[in-house]
């Protein structure tokens, strides 16, 4: 299986891109878009100026759990910048959602609380709402997260959508909003956390 079927078979459809989308995002911004491939894993990303966004990231069932998926996110962190990547809400009836949010969290990232993120699939026509995970080496704020997500899905995800797919995506400001007043839940939240781990 070459990278993208591998991609293609793990991810549900309204999340990928089309192979055509991905190819001429490493052609065409190649100083931007990256693929990071091995026998056993698959991580595309974006890499900008001032942030990193994970698009993708899959490890092979047959090397989960040895700790791969561990040195892929370190890999990106050690580039010194917040890292940014969406993840569907966790559905109890579907392991794999719930497994994937325990990974993110075990490595720090934080759910960006007061950032809703909902658009429509050009694939299947329904809407996807997904959660906004970060992690930030110096404590970025949730409206630093929320622009760079904007700058994100302009240069990244409508890339070319038009010509890719026969239509296009909603425009950023329908499909991100920010809610201030859930800035401060998270503070609690977070509070709450360390007299519970205290």
């Amino acid at each position: 299986m070459n990278w993208y079927e591998k991609l293609n078979e793990y991810f549900p459809v309204e999340e990928m891109k089309s192979k055509e989308h991905m190819e001429a995002l490493l052609k065409e911004k190649g100083d931007v878009y990256y693929k990071d491939e091995g026998e056993h894993h698959v991580l595309m990303y974006a890499e900008f100026d001032a942030f990193i966004f994970i698009d993708y990231v899959y490890v092979s069932t047959a090397s989960r759990g040895q700790g791969l998926g561990h040195k892929l996110i370190e890999k990106m962190k050690a580039k010194g910048k917040p890292i940014i990547l969406e993840v569907e809400p966790v559905d109890y009836e579907d392991s794999d959602s719930e497994k994937r949010l325990r990974f993110y969290q075990r490595e720090g990232f934080k759910h960006a609380l007061s950032i809703g993120y909902t658009r429509r699939s050009v694939v299947t026509n329904e809407m996807n709402t997904m959660e906004i995970l970060f992690w930030s080496p110096e404590d970025a704020s949730e409206e630093q997260i929320y622009e760079q997500m904007k700058e994100m899905y302009t240069e990244i995800h409508t890339y070319k959508d038009e010509q890719f797919y026969g239509k296009s995506y909603q425009p950023v400001d329908e499909v991100l909003s920010r809610d201030e007043d859930r800035d401060d839940t998270e503070d609690i939240l977070n509070e709450l956390d360390k007299i519970k781990n205290s």
